[in-house]
């Protein structure tokens, strides 16, 4: 069995690559051709925290290019205490063919390349084409992930970030300014309406159970990736940028059972479930358009899929083994 950790999985998958396997990730989910069973969720009480089961399937025309894995992630409130980091993740990977287990990676890592690749794969196909702003909410492994990720896709000039604990805001800055994948300049934002001024992206990678910004601040022809939340109780955007936007999401029945962003305000009454004009993979083949106008408000709308797991992982061994990349363990 090979094993990658979160080094390896960084050099295996590069964000230019993991844009287009979540592209292809999010066609075959559209296309009905990715087994994606709901997500177990196992409580673990005495210790404040969760374990999620994601098994997944991509189905293909050769073994090669199927894809089979399962995710197990947790995330314990306790652990930054511990000097241990919140969510800790590890994926799986089986044979398609025969269910042998052939390599295990670091899931924490792959998750946060994966999620930012989708949000790419999603700006890539809504944002304008002139888009050179972006306004950052986070500063944690999502919002250094998303870095990477707005750079694959558009030549950004600048970046915004807006964070709660200002130094976190400038240990990213410090950290990240001036890396060849990010041309961009990195700018601490002293507030999101500073952060919005000028934003025709914005990505909000926060775990805020409140709108982090206000809809007023945003200019026309913004597009939003929206990644944070996963429950319906918590929501990054303001019911009314969702009303008056185009809304895209990864799964139609994903983001009616956790999409807080839309579900709070299906709610209220601002929006029906008719709202979602699309699921990514929809523009992906084409079957759906995108942006209408350059005035247009668009937002993207992700909770995670197990499938991305399963692609981004396929892509990371074959990435692997032309990179010789590491370690094989006897299994």
């Amino acid at each position: 069995m090979l094993i990658l950790n979160s080094v390896d999985v960084r050099q295996a998958l590069p964000m230019p690559l993991a844009v287009e396997a979540m592209k292809q990730a999010f066609a075959a989910f559209s296309d009905g051709n990715a087994l994606v069973p709901p997500r177990i969720q196992l409580p673990i009480a005495p210790h404040s925290g969760i374990c999620l089961i994601m098994p997944s399937f991509v189905d293909g025309n050769t073994p090669a290019e199927q894809a089979l894995a399962v995710k197990v992630a947790s995330l314990f409130d306790g652990n930054q205490a511990r000097g241990l980091a919140r969510i800790q993740a590890a994926v799986v990977v089986l044979e398609p063919n025969t269910g042998r287990p052939i390599a295990m990676l670091d899931g924490a890592m792959l998750t946060a390349i994966r999620t930012a690749a989708a949000s790419a794969a999603a700006t890539d196909l809504l944002a304008r084409r002139d888009s050179r702003t972006v306004a950052l909410f986070g500063a944690g492994v999502q919002a250094i992930t998303h870095l990477f990720a707005m750079c694959a896709v558009r030549p950004i000039e600048k970046i915004f970030v807006c964070g709660r604990t200002p130094s976190k805001v400038a240990a990213l800055i410090s950290e990240f300014s001036g890396r060849p994948a990010i041309p961009a300049q990195l700018i601490a934002a002293d507030s999101p309406r500073q952060a919005l001024a000028d934003a025709d992206i914005v990505c909000c990678t926060t775990t805020s159970k409140t709108p982090v910004f206000d809809d007023a601040d945003l200019k026309p022809g913004v597009h939003i990736n929206a990644v944070g939340s996963y429950t319906p109780e918590a929501f990054e955007v303001p019911p009314e940028t969702v009303r008056r936007a185009l809304v895209v999401v990864d799964s139609r029945n994903a983001a009616w059972e956790e999409a807080g962003d839309l579900i709070q305000p299906l709610m209220a009454g601002l929006i029906g479930r008719e709202h979602v004009h699309a699921e990514l993979g929809e523009l992906v083949l084409g079957r759906k358009p995108g942006r209408e106008n350059e005035l247009q408000i668009t937002l993207f709308k992700s909770v995670g899929l197990a499938m991305q797991d399963a692609v981004a992982a396929r892509v990371a061994l074959e990435s692997a083994a032309r990179l010789k990349l590491g370690q094989e363990v006897a299994w």
